[in-house]
């Protein structure tokens, strides 16, 4: 299948949205108010959802967290919603989209690990399926079975096979990318050696050709808007996810686009990580008398690189930068349609990312050290265009994250704590930030709430099914309540046997040995955002505790701790 190019431009939109007023004009007073209405002739009240969400952007990458990149379209959300400052998503993406959609833990989604990195241990274990497994129910499906649209455009990565692709899991339009990655121009090129070929699926049959245009992420909004669009008329509420690929690596931006940034970071990362840093202090995200934020052991310091490694590695940033302002440039195009055809006011909108920053050095990925340099033009000057081949590195990873603890794949808090931004008008929000604590799988039952959906559990359509275990956000963002998790309630984790939990500020740590240490670490989140001072050996019995709940935690959720190599992340 080919899909046409189909980008929408601003005039096309116009054009679209012309054609349907004259279109209801002929059919008389009644119709026009079902095309101009978001909720026209049906009666149907409920809001609409529109889900954002961004692969691998770090806690600080947007200007409302203290970033030097411009996003002033999310930034402008921030002001009038609500941002939440102690948000967890998951410490990879399958893992976070499966939470994000089922409303559940990921080791009962079918995701208790990334399906490119099942261990020996854990394949064919329940939980361990490496797609959406068949006992969880989409909210997607949930609110399509209620009356609700539901689109999907962008990264899926959750399942390819028959029964576990969009169109099979609750959404009735969907263009996905299926894999975690690929080039972001039309040549598909593949991100990983272990993927025979990219593959995008346009409302479930493989697309044999892009348009000559294509870019993901302007590809994506356009196919959020058309969606929106070609069924606005009959007035039913929608979700739409518009699910980005970028700024996930390979790290590419159109030509035009290439110099926004030029020159910006020629200073070096450890001067943005202290900036950072700063600006998350002035922002109120973290406590103002923390101290500097260290270089980890494995990042050259800036000084001791030679200039043409300097003049590469700021350049990767530059395109890293350019990536994330044009994300925000179509995330305005879509809220721009949403208030021109007067449907802003009467949806819920959320933006998150779905871990933490990239800071993990890809070229040690796989066999990406042979197969990357045989394959890809790796030159200064092809930096972010087609067929180049870049990311962040732990360097600019640590800007990324900052003022937090490492990155994406680890249970540090820049591994799991990530931007998040909701607007409703029945939002209650005060000046500042939200500092209370929210995780990914409280999203689905908190849309469910807003559409007045009961969960399901423990069956559905004739099938056993789990119930959700996520929280809906609703109470605590309409003021009912202040919170919806007390001090005393254990929250966890667990992926590529990394592990940890936590109980009011406090949080038991387990990390791998190349980046932390590989036996239990106790840290105060409240005082210390930053797990620098391990208060294992002061607090034995705390920590004897904390390892207590732990266990719980894992019993619980069916953890299967991997045995033997379980490869790199992605």
């Amino acid at each position: 299948m080919q899909v046409c190019n189909q980008r929408t431009s601003a005039q096309s939109i116009a054009m679209i949205m012309i054609i349907a007023i004259l279109t209801a004009c002929s059919t008389g007073a009644a119709g026009q108010d079902k095309i101009l209405g978001s909720t026209g002739q049906t009666g149907d009240e409920r809001p609409n959802i529109l889900l954002i969400v961004a692969d691998d952007l770090g806690y600080t990458d947007i200007g409302a967290f203290g970033s030097e990149i411009r996003t002033p379209n999310i930034d402008s959300l921030a002001h009038s919603g609500v941002a939440m400052t102690n948000f967890y998503a998951a410490p990879t993406c399958s893992p976070a989209r499966a939470m994000l959609l089922t409303g559940m833990d990921n080791h009962f989604t079918g995701f208790g690990t990334m399906a490119e990195h099942l261990a020996t241990n854990q394949r064919g274990q329940p939980g361990y399926e490496g797609y959406l497994s068949r006992d969880t129910v989409t909210v997607a499906t949930l609110l399509r079975d209620a009356g609700y649209h539901t689109y999907m455009a962008g990264k899926w990565h959750i399942g390819a096979g028959q029964g576990m692709r969009p169109h099979e899991r609750g959404f009735e339009h969907s263009f996905a990318l299926m894999q975690g990655g690929a080039s972001h121009f039309s040549d598909k090129k593949r991100m990983l050696n272990i993927y025979p070929r990219t593959i995008y699926l346009h409302e479930g049959e493989e697309v044999s050709s892009l348009p000559d245009d294509f870019y993901s992420s302007a590809f994506f909004a356009d196919k959020i808007i058309q969606n929106i669009e070609e069924h606005r008329a009959d007035g039913a509420p929608f979700f739409a996810w518009l699910s980005f690929s970028a700024p996930h690596w390979p790290l590419q931006v159109p030509d035009e686009y290439l110099d926004l940034y030029a020159g910006t970071y020629d200073e070096g990362y450890d001067v943005y990580r202290q900036r950072r840093l700063k600006a998350a202090q002035s922002a109120g995200l973290v406590p103002t008398d923390i101290g500097e934020f260290p270089r980890l052991p494995r990042v050259t310091p800036w000084e001791d690189l030679t200039i043409e490694e300097r003049r590469y590695s700021a350049r990767v940033m530059e395109i890293y930068s350019a990536m994330i302002e044009r994300l925000d440039y179509h995330v305005g195009r879509v809220i721009n349609y949403l208030k021109e055809t007067s449907q802003y006011d009467d949806t819920m909108i959320v933006v998150l990312s779905d871990n933490g920053a990239e800071g993990n050095d890809r070229m040690q990925l796989l066999d990406n050290a042979t197969w990357v340099p045989a394959n890809f033009d790796l030159s200064y000057g092809n930096l972010g265009k087609v067929n180049s081949y870049s990311f962040p590195g732990p360097g600019w990873g640590q800007v990324s994250s900052a003022p937090l603890r490492l990155f994406k794949a680890y249970l540090t808090e820049g591994g799991l704590r990530v931007p998040m931004v909701v607007v409703h008008d029945k939002i209650k929000s005060d000046a500042g930030y939200n500092t209370q604590v929210a995780r990914i799988q409280d999203l689905a039952p908190t849309f469910l709430d807003l559409a007045q959906i009961d969960p399901p559990g423990p069956n559905y359509e004739g099938r056993p099914v789990r119930t959700m275990t996520g929280r809906s956000l609703l109470p605590m963002l309409t003021g009912r309540e202040k919170s919806i998790y007390g001090p005393e309630e254990t929250l966890g984790w667990e992926l590529f046997g990394h592990r940890a939990v936590r109980k009011g500020d406090w949080k038991l740590l387990w990390a791998d040995g190349k980046n932390g240490s590989n036996t239990w670490q106790l840290y105060n989140i409240g005082e210390d955002p930053r797990e620098i001072v391990d208060m294992a050996t002061l607090q034995p019995e705390r920590l004897q505790n904390m390892i207590a709940l732990w266990e719980e935690y894992s019993r619980n959720n069916n953890v299967i701790l991997p045995i033997g190599d379980i490869g790199n992340p992605n």
